[in-house]
């Protein structure tokens, strides 16, 4: 039987995590940054276990992991992975998009496969049947979208709204609404009929903390896995801890 660790994957905005055990993952947790100490102090039936994790965020994040856990596994470019990454700059490649890629490799290998992160950004990543990672693409996300047009402009209002939303909006509020969520949806849409005419039989992957905003047909090998990242992180610590 394998030990028992917790996985971590430390946001943008917020921290995951799952309870690893015998190559699956339970218990998971998503936790605000301003709550973090307080439900690590509650918690520490799994700070006695080893945290594997990464992070896309400042070191304070972890320090706070190093003081509660007895011992931490950090994930970063410099492990061995069970893909290979034709990226041009891979020193730059987010331990984040790796992790999706990995995941989504593991679930489906030797196909084409994509993974859709909606979070903080919008990234799709793709993996082709041979196991090289081949790349993809970064956008804005919803609250970035909302608040460059806030930034940027002088009347425009800050607003924070990820409901449906219609087509039409009927006032500054709902345009902007409109803009962003049936923008996105509609950027999204478009890339998956690209990537799937350039990639035959490919199956993509969603997850990411804004995932559930949007819409997708479930018959065009398109499934939904919250967890996306958590798996990565997870298959890449099992591969290196043997």
């Amino acid at each position: 039987m394998q030990e028992t660790v917790i996985i971590a994957d430390a946001g943008n905005t917020s921290i995951k995590f799952g309870v690893g055990k015998n190559q699956e993952i339970s218990e998971v947790y998503r936790v605000d940054y301003n709550a973090l100490e307080e439900w690590l102090s509650n918690h520490t039936v799994l700070t006695q276990h080893r945290c594997v994790f990464s992070t896309v965020t400042s070191a304070l994040i972890t320090q706070k992991l190093e003081k509660a856990f007895d011992s931490l596994y950090l994930v970063d470019r410099n492990v061995q992975l069970p893909i290979q990454l034709d990226y041009l700059t891979p020193e730059t490649l987010g331990i984040d998009r790796i992790c999706n890629a990995v995941a989504i490799h593991a679930h489906s290998p030797n196909k084409h496969v994509a993974s859709i992160d909606i979070g903080t950004c919008i990234k799709f990543d793709f993996v082709d049947e041979n196991g090289f990672y081949r790349g993809g693409s970064i956008s804005p996300g919803i609250d970035l979208r909302y608040k460059s047009m806030h930034d940027y402009t002088e009347n425009l209002p800050l607003i924070d709204l990820k409901s449906t939303v219609p087509l039409v909006g009927k006032s500054t509020t709902e345009a902007m609404h409109s803009g962003v969520i049936n923008g996105i949806q509609a950027e999204i849409n478009d890339l998956i009929r690209r990537y799937s005419l350039e990639n035959c039989d490919l199956t993509f992957f969603v997850t990411g903390g804004n995932a559930e905003y949007f819409d997708f047909d479930g018959k065009n090998n398109i499934f939904a896995d919250e967890n996306l990242t958590l798996k990565g992180l997870y298959t890449i610590y099992l591969l290196n801890a043997k």
